[in-house]
């Protein structure tokens, strides 16, 4: 692929990421929508968490978008997705569908970033053997 379409890609990735984030987890959690709070409360936690919750989750990926802080963006968001697999596990959700969705969205960020990032791919380059 060319270093241009991968550039390309890697965007694209990074902004369906973050119009993912931004629509389906951040704005019904600022927005104060029942959806938010009834699942926060149905994964077991205080329904005081969700505002912080949704303010923890816009800084995390505003920088993510921020190319200078992209990286520490990723590695936080990592850890919060990582934290939303352990309450998926700690509840008994299913596997495919809910626990490994953090997964997926982490697939999306970091592919998004390792695309449009020439270092990132230096220091995590995919190599063919010959």
């Amino acid at each position: 692929m060319s270093p241009k379409a991968m550039t390309t890609t890697g965007y694209v990735l990074t902004g369906l990421f973050a119009l993912f984030m931004l629509g389906a987890s951040v704005a019904p959690k600022l927005l104060g929508m029942p959806v938010a709070a009834d699942t926060i409360a149905a994964l077991g936690w205080p329904t005081r968490f969700v505002l912080p919750i949704g303010i923890l989750e816009l800084i995390l990926v505003l920088l993510y978008l921020y190319p200078r802080t992209s990286v520490l963006g990723a590695v936080l968001m990592t850890g919060l997705l990582g934290g939303a697999m352990a309450t998926h596990v700690r509840v008994g959700s299913p596997l495919p569908s809910h626990t490994l969705f953090g997964i997926y969205l982490g697939l999306f960020m970091w592919g998004g970033l390792w695309m449009r990032n020439p270092t990132l791919r230096a220091v995590f380059p995919f190599a063919r053997e010959t």
